[in-house]
């Protein structure tokens, strides 16, 4: 009789695992902090990685580093796109901080995208307006008008003229919460980083060793805690991600966009897209001038866009 072939060692239990805290991630390979501070080099069990900053995973360490058995239940998730594919970048947000200004000026297209993908994960949203002590901070304050309207808190700021005002006015919407910080280039979020976080740079670097990613660092959202009892985090996503929409459905896109919602329950045809149908409620508050015209244009954009993208 031949001897039975010896059974690879069954993986522990995820709960008899340590638990982690991921705070930067990059190709295969994520960074995991510990309980005490300690941080990790890991990759996950498995071909496929589809862990993101602020996952909360169980590992155990090798010989190298580590590897991540398992993913804790998340609370939400963010995703990116470009032109080819939507990934998951981000998890278990307290809330979304998108930085905007009126010089450069900012796109209203890519703010709507932000808004209505935390929208559609639950996660509370800010504005902040940097830049409040140059000219174009009125013309910004005009546009972003019709987001105060619907319920969105401002916060205005000065982060080069004003470091200490501006950073006082933020920090309380920050203590105690994870916060992904989000701008195109040219608003301020590297100067919001570094005010809050002087050993960002520090920081980055080690991350930028632990992964050995070189150059490509740069596209590695990282973590970084704001208080040394590791209660408030910011989230730093390189550049500016453009937001993934394609997991909602066009039927969806009004119910996410406060505005529109609020008209919603008045239109002839239960299916109305708002766009064209006779007797729409939606339509008649763009005429009442209750929705403003720039953003019926980027309802119509994401329409067509979600609409594309369900074939």
């Amino acid at each position: 009789m031949n001897p039975r072939s010896p059974r690879a060692a069954e993986p522990a239990a995820p709960a008899a695992l340590d638990l982690g805290l991921v705070v930067a991630a990059h190709g295969r390979h994520v960074v995991v902090e510990t309980p005490d501070g300690t941080r990790v080099l890991c990759h996950p069990r498995g071909k496929k990685s589809e862990l993101v900053v602020g996952d909360q995973v169980r590992w155990q360490p090798t010989g190298d580093g580590g590897v991540v058995e398992h993913v804790e239940p998340r609370r939400n998730l963010l995703f990116r796109q470009d032109e080819w594919r939507t990934k998951s970048f981000a998890a278990n947000l307290d809330q979304l901080l998108m930085l905007v200004a009126g010089e450069p000026v900012f796109s209203e297209s890519q703010l709507t995208r932000a808004l209505v993908a935390a929208q559609e994960a639950g996660i509370p949203a800010l504005i902040g307006l940097n830049k409040i002590d140059l000219p174009a901070a009125a013309a910004a304050r005009e546009r972003l008008a019709p987001y105060v309207a619907m319920g969105v808190e401002v916060i205005e700021l000065a982060l080069k003229a004003d470091p200490a005002g501006s950073t006082a006015r933020l920090l309380p919407y920050l203590a105690g919460r994870t916060t992904l910080v989000l701008g195109p280039s040219g608003m301020g979020k590297s100067t919001l980083i570094n005010l809050l976080v002087p050993a960002a740079a520090a920081q980055v670097g080690e991350i930028s060793k632990a992964l050995a990613a070189g150059r490509h660092t740069t596209t590695t959202s990282t973590w970084y805690w704001l208080d040394a009892e590791r209660r408030g985090a910011l989230i730093d996503s390189p550049g500016f991600q453009e937001f993934g929409l394609r997991h909602i459905a066009p039927e969806r896109l009004a119910t996410l966009m406060p505005d529109f919602a609020a008209a919603l329950g008045h239109c002839r045809f239960h299916n109305c897209s708002h766009r064209h149908e006779p007797g729409c409620g939606v339509r008649a508050a763009i005429e009442r001038g209750d929705i403003s015209a720039s953003r019926q244009r980027i309802y119509e954009m994401l329409f067509e866009e979600l609409s594309r993208s369900r074939y």
